[in-house]
């Protein structure tokens, strides 16, 4: 019960639940499209992820080759890759552990872990709903493909609804800036344009190149936008075990955070604190 109170958790298990149920489709329309119960859990099972899997079984369902179905499955995948070294520098798990966390390296877990700001309960968020959704789209996709055609047509259920309006709860909190909520709005607008012309699980990757330049095209001022997540090297650089930073490091990091609320990107001068009242040098300029 204990384990319940954590904050990451219980987020965990919302989106577990939502996400779940959205393997009621995969799994019904796995079998529409002519996949034998076997193959259709073969792929919740050992692809797991649902754009990818989605995307499969779309390619087959027009008359595509397996080819064709499995290049489109990669490519989507892709991101999965991205994930996966965001996830190794924040949460720098030992080597025995890294297989099966490249296994539940999701857009779920993922999010849930780097919503978080104690280590703790990114640890606690990746695992729970890494665990939690594999089991419950494992689940429901052999409900669903079990049902088959008494389900009738799975998008009278709205269950991918249900999975939007988990990611919306992830995302909507950490927004607090105007900018960043415009760029959302646009990569919904797209996302939503695109759904119908493409294939799916392609609007996703549109949206994000959208929303890669948007951001990278300097709307807005530094310091504002999303609410930082996390420092990606908690405890020291990259690679380093935790306490292995020198004393030194340490200083500078203190004095960094006696200069006040100075936003990232802000770098220190000297490892020695500033004295009340001196002003910093810097490059023959004061700092007000």
């Amino acid at each position: 019960m204990q384990l319940l109170q954590s904050p990451a958790v219980r987020i965990a298990l919302s989106v577990a639940i939502a996400t779940g149920l959205y393997g009621l489709s995969f799994g019904a329309l796995s079998v529409a499209a002519g996949l034998d119960l076997l193959q259709t859990m073969a792929l919740s099972l050992l692809l797991f992820s649902g754009g990818s899997q989605f995307a499969f079984i779309g390619v087959v369902a027009g008359g595509g080759s397996g080819l064709s179905a499995m290049s489109a499955a990669a490519l989507l995948g892709i991101r999965n890759g991205v994930y996966g070294m965001q996830v190794n520098v924040l949460l720098r798990p030992p080597r025995w552990r890294k297989l099966p966390m490249a296994h539940l390296t999701i857009d779920e877990s993922v999010a849930t872990a780097t919503g978080q700001t104690d280590p703790q309960e990114q640890r606690r968020g990746f695992w729970a709903a890494g665990i939690g959704v594999f089991v419950l789209w494992n689940l429901f996709t052999l409900v669903g493909a079990l049902a088959g055609n008494a389900l009738g047509d799975p998008a009278t259920w709205g269950l991918d609804g249900a999975a939007v309006a988990a990611f919306l709860g992830l995302l909507w909190p950490r927004i607090r800036a105007r900018e960043p909520a415009a760029i959302a709005v646009v990569c919904a607008v797209v996302t939503l344009i695109a759904v119908p012309l493409v294939p799916p699980g392609v609007p996703i990757l549109i949206a994000a190149v959208v929303a890669a330049v948007l951001g990278l095209s300097g709307l807005g001022p530094a310091t504002e936008g999303l609410e930082p997540d996390v420092d990606p090297y908690p405890d020291g650089a990259a690679g380093e075990p935790d306490g292995a930073r020198s004393g030194v490091a340490r200083q500078s990091e203190g004095a960094g955070r006696s200069e006040g609320a100075g936003g990232f990107g802000v770098a220190l001068q000297s490892g020695v604190p500033r004295q009340p009242g001196v002003p910093r040098q810097s490059g023959g300029r004061e700092d007000a």
